[in-house]
């Protein structure tokens, strides 16, 4: 992606110039808890910020961390972004903004919040309260004004400078190769022309880019010359050819002072043919960057064609409208602003909100539809990614078509809880239910991920009832899938709960009832067996009777059924394997490594802890990886090696805090924690054990994890 949550995002072109604007940042980051650069659209804001985050990061032992304000369209997203920039996935039922707080309030990092203007209300009470709390934290945010937070140092971002300096002039130039590397200010007169636009022009970087694009339709005299003639000529509003963005503008947003960026956005506009001018509205849906497919189903209707979308996307690249990274596209901000205020010129945007809503709707059937599969680590980083879009086109279904927003909300659900987003998971599925009658299993889905979230925050009793309304509700439908689901959700708070014989007793019921034996000592090994006897491969089973499955296993190894559950696990395993599906495959590793542990196998342990890993890192599961951690740990120490036994404990520990609970699991593994932690103490010492924990907690997540990936762990 062209822009990253967390960390910092690659820069995907030169940059020019801005020597003293750094220098003052550098002495701004050292001396002051919060810096705002302030300064028009288009200034070159979010360009210095990046540069000036990545020459500080290093100050930061907790890292500097990027979170792109610019997509969200109101406040109620701005905590669950600035939450997955930092890395928190909370699974708890605290208020975000304490969840938040907790977990920055030891770390010393840097959090950089671009493009904050639309949202200075709510992003000042947020910092105010993280700053108070969070004594390591620094900030740095971009915006068009200052958000007036108490303590708050502002950075004036000027234009570059057009006399005397010939910073302009070389962004002109890198930009015009960048756009052919053949073209050069070769010919008589045109390093003078170009250094007349940049001059017409303020300076301003965008408008400088914007510029440098038209010249393959120009030469760069001829472009002054239009240029000129543009900024000389009065704007008259009876007068067809003026500029749309100049006719439009919100003086609030787009002040008199700022008329030059808007009139070289508009020239722009007028450049473009009329295709292009349609495409540049209708992308301004998107709130997250998008590929060529996504772009045709959502900007194709009346004059653009599928094959008029290609050419005219196309065309906006080639005029710096639009941004290309590989596969993926992105518009900027300002640029955006201007194509949504045509977007309602032209009349357009329900219809537009409408088409984007079906096909992230479309999404979320694919990728549901995908889950259990060779795709499914695929389908869950697209919808991570796409998150923003996907809450978009639920808002505007949940204000327009209630079934539309019920079937999304129910489909994305499972994905947003393994992602960590849990309270839009729970939020969402609640809206939906609320908005208007829903039948079959759309209503077990939404009740499903209801109960599921839930379980997931620790609310336990809230999950039991939701696994009983899940299964009434499947009965009644007579829904197999949903009874499966059921089966898992209230199989799982069982065994969370202490009632490992009530688990086992409903999913093996349910399994038979649904079609098959249960996967404990014998008959459900059978498919398994049969494929490699000339029978054929078994069908691929469905995400819920896979984890229907899962609760067998559990529920065995709870009861000390350590044969049956190793065998059950074992073809489990096998299942996923064969169907390319990880989620619940890397679960039936985390029983393989409980109960090869508990049969004294540590070295067989450890081998199917580091497996769970790698699946759940692939996932990103922060709340799986810190269950993986701790057996990985627990195998260490039962294999005698303390002080690395620790620091997996300590990365361990990290990861718990991510998502904001102490060390969780089911309740036989707490016994098993605390025995192995003691063999670790005792064999190294407890000065060793405490200063080999306190470096795996210290370390990044992701180093640490890397590290415990390793079977030689180094110390």
């Amino acid at each position: 992606m062209m822009t990253q949550v967390g960390f910092l995002p690659e820069e995907t072109s030169s940059f020019v110039g801005r020597r003293a604007e750094l220098a003052r940042l550098e002495t701004a980051l050292t001396t002051r808890r919060m810096t705002t650069l302030i300064g028009p659209g288009g200034v070159g804001k979010t360009r210095l910020a990046v540069r000036a985050a990545r020459a500080a990061a290093d100050r930061y032992p907790d890292g500097a961390w990027w979170a792109d304000l610019s997509p969200l369209y109101d406040d109620a997203l701005l905590l669950p972004t600035v939450s997955d920039a930092v890395g928190l996935a909370d699974h708890t039922l605290r208020r975000p903004v304490e969840a938040l707080c907790e977990w920055l309030s030891d770390k010393r990092l840097l959090l950089v919040l671009d493009s904050a203007e639309h949202l200075r209300a709510s992003c000042s009470h947020l910092l105010a309260e993280l700053l108070t709390t969070s004594p390591g934290l620094t900030v740095m945010v971009t915006s068009r004004q200052p958000l007036t937070t108490r303590g708050e140092h502002v950075v004036q971002v000027p234009p570059l400078p057009v006399d005397g300096a010939p910073d302009a002039l070389q962004l002109f130039e890198e930009r015009l190769r960048a756009g052919d590397p053949r073209a050069a200010l070769a010919a008589p007169g045109d390093r003078a022309a170009a250094a007349d636009i940049c001059r017409r022009l303020e300076g301003i970087p965008l408008a400088i880019e914007l510029a440098a694009a038209g010249i393959g339709r120009h030469t760069v005299a001829q472009l002054a010359t239009r240029i000129g003639t543009r900024f000389d000529a009065p704007v008259d509003a009876e007068d067809l050819n003026a500029s749309r963005l100049d006719l439009l503008a919100d003086d609030s947003l787009w002040p008199r002072r700022h008329r030059t960026l808007r009139t070289t956005i508009g020239w722009s506009h007028e450049l473009c043919t009329p295709l292009e001018r349609l495409l540049w509205a209708r992308l301004t849906l998107f709130r997250t960057d998008f590929d060529e497919e996504v772009a045709r189903e959502v900007c194709t209707g009346g004059p653009l064609t599928p094959h008029e979308v290609d050419r005219a996307l196309q065309g906006l690249v080639a005029q710096s409208v639009v941004q290309r990274d590989g596969t993926r596209y992105r518009m900027l901000d300002t640029l955006r602003e201007y194509g949504r205020m045509w977007l309602t010129e032209l009349g357009e945007e329900r219809a537009a909100a409408g088409r984007h809503a079906a096909s992230f709707l479309g999404l979320a059937r694919r990728a549901h539809d995908g889950w259990t599969g060779p795709d499914q680590i695929s389908w869950y980083h697209t919808v991570a990614d796409a998150h923003l879009d996907l809450c978009a086109a639920l808002d505007h279904l949940l204000a327009h078509d209630s079934a539309g927003a019920q079937e999304m909300a129910g489909r994305v659900g499972f994905f947003w809880a393994c992602c960590g987003h849990l309270s839009e998971a729970r939020g969402y599925a609640q809206r939906a239910l609320d908005a208007g009658p829903v039948e079959g299993p759309h209503r077990t889905r939404l009740q499903w991920v209801l109960g599921v979230a839930a379980l997931l925050q620790g609310d336990f009793a809230t999950a039991e009832t939701y696994g009983a309304l899940c299964t009434a509700i499947a009965l009644y439908d007579r829904d197999d899938e949903g009874m499966l689901g059921a089966t898992y959700l209230s199989g799982l708070t069982q065994l969370m709960t202490g009632e490992p014989a009530a688990a086992l007793e409903a999913a093996e019921r349910v399994l038979r009832m649904t079609g098959a034996a249960p996967s404990g000592g014998g008959p459900a090994e059978q498919p398994a067996a049969a494929s490699g006897s000339g029978a054929g491969p078994a069908p691929v089973e469905s995400a819920h009777r896979l984890r229907c499955r899962l609760i067998t296993v559990f529920a065995l190894t709870a009861l000390g059924r350590l044969t049956e559950s190793g065998r059950a696990a074992a073809a489990l395993r096998r299942s996923c394997e064969q169907g390319g599906e990880y989620w619940t495959r890397s679960y039936a590793d985390y029983q393989l490594a409980l109960i090869a542990l508990l049969q004294g196998r540590p070295e067989a342990s450890a081998a199917h802890a580091r497996a769970m890993l790698a699946g759940k890192h692939r996932l990103r599961d922060s709340f799986g990886i810190a269950l993986g951690l701790d057996i990985l740990a627990a195998a260490i120490a039962a294999q005698g090696a303390g002080a690395q036994a620790a620091r997996v404990y300590g990365t361990g520990h990290a990861y718990w805090r991510m998502v904001g609970h102490p060390q969780r699991g089911t309740p036989e593994l707490g016994p098993v924690r605390e025995t192995c932690e003691l063999q670790a103490r005792a064999a190294v010492g407890d000065a060793a054990y405490q200063h080999a924990f306190e470096r795996g907690q210290a370390d990044n997540a992701e180093v640490g994890l890397a590290a415990a990936l390793h079977s030689d762990l180094q110390l």
